[in-house]
């Protein structure tokens, strides 16, 4: 098994990527959230520690990226709804926008990383509940000195060696895109920012070699190592990967209402053959996109989400009610954040990323 933070394979068997990776499976430390409750979030290094840290008022913050090339799709909003609860928990929060990585890595112009940062996915971001006044919200390319001279400070501590053992095969524009990562992820921790603490990166798995990489690191800059937690991919409307080039794999948080509900009545279900089957042997939920949406996005009450599967899994309910019951809650979820996006324009034309 190999992750490749710049375009891994779906991700079937999380068992076996935390065995193989040495990843830690998440505790259960009573969190009350959904992405925690219901395993979402699989695994983790050192966010036992974060959390302590945390519990015992130490200064902490989560860092998270926007990778301004595409369109923001529901898949990118679990890591937006992770940092929305920690910071209502009074956690600081930073954000950059890796609009290096996306001029380097994806080909995106400097034009389209900035429009696709300020017209598609900050105002998403605030309409999903982020509180820009509590932010630090940055452009790689538009941000500190001290952070520039860090990360290349950084790129003298590790060899190639070294970063193929962890990303594998490497091209010019991906080292220096691991390499400003490497400076995102540790910089808080200098003098010109919060000093030593501990960070938290929220991410799917196949972030993980940029995880590895910021932790060996750390440990040669004498630096507290950086915590992660990982989530599961989110899998596309039609049962394969979710991919921002493949505009009927996603649902768009900018999709018209009409659209974003055709995709979701389109999702793939684990319904039988037959209806007088699937009322015998009830759905094969674990195969039911539909429900997956429900679980991730949908349905944040854990009663609602078990009695849909127990509906399901009985042959009580069939397919096509529960598609209704999905239609209403998109059409509902998609109306309020259309208004809430629009109101959230306005903020960040004042916010000046990139000036």
């Amino acid at each position: 098994m190999q992750l490749n933070p710049w375009g891994s394979e779906s991700i079937k068997d999380y068992d076996k990527l935390t065995h193989e990776f040495g990843m830690q499976r998440m505790p259960d430390l009573g969190i009350d959230n959904h992405y925690f409750r219901r395993g979402i979030i699989f695994g983790h290094r050192d966010f036992d520690k974060f959390w302590k840290d945390f519990k015992a008022k130490k200064p902490v913050s989560i860092l998270t990226g926007i990778m301004p090339s595409g369109p923001m799709h529901f898949g990118h909003k679990m890591v937006v709804d992770q940092c929305v609860f920690y910071q209502n928990q009074g956690i600081k929060t930073r954000v950059l926008v890796a609009d290096v990585e996306a001029r380097t890595t994806r080909g995106t112009t400097k034009e389209d990383a900035e429009r696709y940062a300020l017209e598609e996915y900050l105002p998403n971001w605030i309409a999903l509940g982020l509180d820009p006044k509590k932010s630090v919200i940055y452009a790689q390319s538009n941000y500190g000195v001290p952070y520039y001279s860090f990360y290349s400070l950084l790129s003298g501590r590790t060899t190639l060696n070294e970063m193929q053992a962890v990303y594998g095969e490497l091209s010019p524009g991906k080292i220096m895109s691991a390499m400003v990562q490497m400076g995102d992820i540790l910089h808080p921790q200098l003098p010109d920012y919060d000093g030593p603490s501990r960070v938290l990166v929220p991410v799917g798995a196949d972030q993980d070699p940029h995880i590895r990489l910021a932790r060996d690191l750390a440990e040669k800059e004498h630096l507290v190592k950086p915590a992660a937690t990982f989530h599961r991919f989110a899998t596309g409307i039609g049962g394969s990967k979710m991919s921002s080039s493949k505009p009927n794999s996603y649902i768009s948080l900018n999709d018209p209402i009409e659209v974003a509900v055709k995709k979701a009545l389109n999702a793939l279900t684990g319904g039988c053959n037959t209806a007088a089957e699937q009322k015998e042997t009830g759905g094969k939920i674990e195969e039911c996109v539909v429900y997956e949406l429900y679980a991730y996005h949908f349905m944040p009450d854990d009663k609602e989400l078990t009695e849909i599967y127990r509906k399901c899994t009985s042959g009580e309910m069939l397919c096509g009610e529960c598609k209704r019951i999905l239609r209403e809650k998109v059409e509902k979820f998609m109306k309020a954040h259309a208004a809430k996006r629009e109101k959230a324009k306005k903020q960040v034309e004042k916010m000046g990323v990139f000036r």
